[in-house]
């Protein structure tokens, strides 16, 4: 044993000095049982956590032979060949590079393959997330709506009153009484990137909500459902406020999985609420049934397809491009009975139909025109251009469109428009029909109030002038999604719509254009609310989504689970 240093003989005598110490005090148990105190947690608000879900283990890739040389690939040649071996030798590589390159070509191939979108018809178990896992959830789910839960559509005449009139005053405050309850209620990432569109169920036993993404996915957010319980990385119980807010699913809807494939728009079916309709990037629009358990194309493109509306009749749908096209369809019928007209020059970002007066759609283009069209004129096109028998898809190009508009039949073709100073982004009927509210990059929100007279004539409007303006920011750059206002669907209500706010807020308006509220909560709220949607059957509803995929629903502080 080597001899300890003057140092290590010192420290030696004080353990043991302090060990006599401590025994001699009888607090040698004391001393052992003694462990140092941990930290207090600093109370903090964590982004919402997402419950823990066990991922789908990714399928190997095939192993691709590595490329080699000619040089290599030749190997070592017998300088003593004699001609027949050589010419059999050359022969057999030549029938093997023959087959290398086929195979190559068949990966290359099947690889532009698997980037296309999807035209064939889609099994729902193979769509979900979590595969068979989820299903049984989906449809029970599901099955709880009964099918008669579908949209209503209001009725022209309500809430028209006088100027300042004490009805109208006293509808007004108490909706801005109702919203003003409206809270944080729950919250969950439902999507995993960034949410374009969304739509709400009117069923009114249930707060579900489908989001569409950036990646081709949409997100079923049942946002009351109970939650699964969820702990945080270290294995402790998440507080209820950071817990994620009822279930979700996650449905690839549309392929490939990436930004060329965005869910532009959703709507759902107004005669079987079983039944969504989505438009994407990827060119196609598909159906949804629940019932069935199948997705199917009902048509696609050419063109980047941004917007879809359906008759309240649920047998005429409209779509509207990048290219500035609109095309109607009908889904009892073939997709090749598509009807497409080029209203404009430039990309036309929505397209909404007349609820009450489904002859009158209105459309919001980057040519900075809002318009309304009559259905009526557009359709008489079809016998004085096209043939109506036709079995082929009919596209109308806008030199015949405006030849035929300049024309006596073509005459109130256009039943109003109005240019803004720049993009009109949206542009939407209320559920009455009566009035339209458009949002534009010049940051304005515009309304419209028009009368059943005016409607009822075959000509142009006399005036088509919004009566009022809001200023409202509508710059949101390239992550953030194009804010549009959005009508509360819910007819039994004083007519209001909603948007987000750039300060992170849901902001509520009257179809007067004054304020009614802002949901904010910058404690848990701390990014753009850019996509909003309303309950269409229970006033105090509204959601909201940002460019996370993070969804918030608002509702009040005392309802239940």
């Amino acid at each position: 044993m080597s001899k300890l240093s003057q140092y290590e003989l010192e420290r030696e005598a004080n353990i043991a000095r302090n060990k006599l110490l401590l025994e001699q005090l009888e607090l040698k148990q004391a001393v052992d049982g003694i462990a140092p105190a941990k930290p207090a947690k600093v109370s903090a608000v964590k982004p919402i956590q997402p419950a823990k879900r066990e991922k789908r283990k990714r399928e190997l890739e095939e192993v691709q032979p590595r490329r080699q040389s000619a040089r290599l690939r030749k190997g070592v040649v017998d300088p003593n060949e004699s001609p027949a071996k050589r010419r059999k030798r050359e022969k057999e590589e030549e029938e093997q590079r023959l087959r290398e390159e086929q195979e190559r070509l068949e990966r290359e191939e099947a690889a532009r393959q698997a980037q296309r979108p999807r035209h064939n018809k889609l099994d729902l178990i193979s769509l979900v997330e979590h595969g068979p896992e989820e299903i049984a959830s989906l449809s029970k789910s599901m099955e709880a709506i009964p099918k008669e839960s579908t949209l209503r559509v209001g009725n022209f005449d309500d809430y028209v009153f006088e100027e300042d009139s004490e009805e109208d005053k006293r509808e007004f405050e108490e909706l801005k009484e109702r919203m003003s309850k409206l809270v944080v209620h729950a919250r969950a990432k439902v999507t995993k990137s960034r949410i374009y569109c969304a739509a709400y169920h009117p069923e009114v036993t249930k707060d579900l909500i489908f989001f569409g993404d950036k990646e081709g996915a949409i997100g079923i957010w049942d946002a009351r459902a109970p939650p699964d319980e969820n702990d945080d990385d270290d294995g402790e119980a998440v507080a209820n406020e950071d817990r994620e807010g009822g279930k979700y699913w996650r449905i690839q809807l549309h392929w490939p999985a990436n930004a060329k494939s965005s869910v532009s728009s959703i709507k759902i079916d107004p005669i079987d609420s079983h039944n969504i309709y989505t438009t994407s990037y990827d060119t196609t629009v598909r159906s949804l049934s629940f019932t069935t358990g199948e997705s199917r194309e009902i048509f696609s493109s050419d063109n980047l397809i941004c917007s879809l509306d359906v008759a309240p009749s649920g047998n005429d749908i409209w779509l509207s491009d990048s290219l500035g096209w609109v095309t109607h369809l009908d889904p009892r019928e073939s997709k090749k009975k598509a009807r497409s007209y080029g209203l404009s020059d430039n990309k036309i970002g929505t397209i909404s139909i007349n609820p009450t007066r489904p002859n009158f759609i209105c459309t919001a283009s980057n040519s900075r025109f809002v318009k309304v069209w009559d259905l009526r004129k557009l359709g008489a096109i079809v016998a004085e251009l096209g043939d109506s028998s036709s079995a082929t898809t009919i596209d109308f190009h806008a030199e015949s469109l405006t030849e035929y508009m300049g024309s006596k039949k073509g005459g109130g073709t256009i039943r109003g428009e109005y240019q803004h100073n720049k993009s009109a982004t949206a542009a939407y009927w209320d559920p009455r029909g009566r009035q339209i509210v458009s949002t534009s990059y010049d940051d304005r929100l515009r309304l419209w109030t028009l009368d059943g007279a005016s409607l009822g004539k075959a000509d142009p409007f006399k005036s088509f002038e919004p009566f009022t303006q809001i200023k409202h920011s509508c710059q949101t750059g390239k992550w953030v999604t194009l804010l549009k206002a959005q009508w509360s669907r819910n007819p039994d209500v004083y007519p209001h719509f909603t948007i987000g706010n750039m300060n992170h807020s849901l902001d509520i308006f009257s179809c007067k254009g004054e304020v009614v509220a802002r949901l904010a909560d910058s404690r848990r709220i701390t990014a753009v609310q850019a996509v909003t949607c309303s309950h269409p059957s229970i006033v105090e509803r509204a959601v909201s989504g940002n460019a996370t995929g993070r969804c918030v629903l608002w509702a009040p502080e005392d309802l239940e689970q």
